[in-house]
């Protein structure tokens, strides 16, 4: 499906360039406070595109629950929209799947509608560790913390739908879900640890995730869009080297490539907002577009997506799985 921003994504000049950014798309919507009374939940509002997800939604209208573990970073990060009654700022630490329950009953404690899920934070190619429940960290946090924060609020997201307005669910994956699938006979790559591989199967299990939302909750109103946001410099870059942050720069058709933090936070606003995904997802979506498969030989960071990206056998085994992972914190 060919969008009036594909044009401007086939002649790219870095950050700042004719690709739109995320307070265009609302402009575009024409949704400039027209969103009064609806409720938006972001998760990584501390740093980079959360921030600009934040801000822009911010206009519409809507009620915004921006979650954080650094809450005094946020609250910098944030600036004057915290001032607003219609801004509310959660304590959530993905890392930690005691903390996505607490973070999901002070939300229903204070609210009792929820239009729109952003599932925005996440880690990058990090040192090999685990989470506070044992997970392997980016699977952890990337993956599991959000499927159970989705499963808490899977019913106000329900109770929230109607037959002219429905409910959405966003996860951010990325580009890299094509460097690996799910390792189902190892999922914190006990003894075998590559950051990147670990990477990609958090991604790869985002993109699962929010396609087995469509089709198990699509019919009842709540629906599911993936995102890859494209190539940011944000502090999800915080494990790389200064060699490695170096060379992405001395890469010239890769410097093209990179977006502002705006301009990152637009495929995801246009997956919340757009008019053309009402009561329908999922999809895949980069450059606010629907993704297509790549083109033969495509490079590394080129757009498209994976073979097995709508696979639906192992997306169920995924769900069915991740299921039984955060049981515990479900009762």
């Amino acid at each position: 499906m060919a969008t009036k921003y594909e044009a401007v994504h086939h002649n790219l000049n870095g950050p700042g360039d004719a690709r739109p950014t995320a307070l265009q798309i609302i402009e575009d919507e024409g949704l400039s406070g027209r969103w009064t009374g609806r409720a938006i939940l972001i998760t990584g509002c501390s740093s980079g595109i959360g921030i600009e997800t934040a801000k822009a939604l911010y206009q519409t209208g809507a009620t915004i629950y921006a979650t954080a573990r650094d809450l005094n970073k946020a609250r910098s990060a944030l600036g004057s929209i915290l001032d607003s009654e219609r801004v509310h700022l959660l304590e959530l630490d993905l890392e930690s799947l005691t903390s996505v329950r607490k973070c999901a009953e002070v939300f229903l404690a204070i609210s009792d509608r929820l239009d729109i899920l952003i599932n925005n934070a996440g880690v990058m190619a990090t040192p090999e560790g685990r989470t506070a429940d044992g997970f392997e960290t980016q699977f952890g946090t990337n993956h599991l913390a959000h499927f159970l924060l989705i499963q808490l609020l899977l019913p106000v997201l329900q109770k929230s739908t109607t037959p002219e307005v429905q409910s959405r669910i966003i996860i951010l994956s990325s580009v890299a879900h094509r460097d690996g699938e799910v390792n189902f006979q190892n999922l914190n790559f006990e003894g075998e640890y590559d950051s990147w591989k670990a990477y990609a199967q958090s991604k790869t299990a985002n993109l699962w995730t929010s396609n087995e939302i469509e089709r198990r909750f699509g019919p009842k109103g709540v629906h599911s869009l993936s995102v890859h946001p494209g190539a940011i410099m944000t502090g999800l870059l915080v494990h790389f080297s200064d060699d490695q942050i170096q060379s992405l720069g001395a890469d010239r058709h890769l410097a093209k490539m990179f977006k502002s933090p705006a301009q990152g936070a637009a495929t995801t606003v246009w997956a919340a907002t757009a008019k053309t995904f009402e009561g329908r997802g999922g999809k895949y979506l980069e450059d606010c577009q629907i993704a297509m498969p790549p083109k033969p030989n495509a490079a590394q960071f080129d757009p498209g997506y994976a073979a097995w990206a709508y696979e639906e056998k192992k997306a169920t085994l995924l769900w069915d799985r991740s299921l039984e992972l955060v049981k515990p914190f479900l009762s």
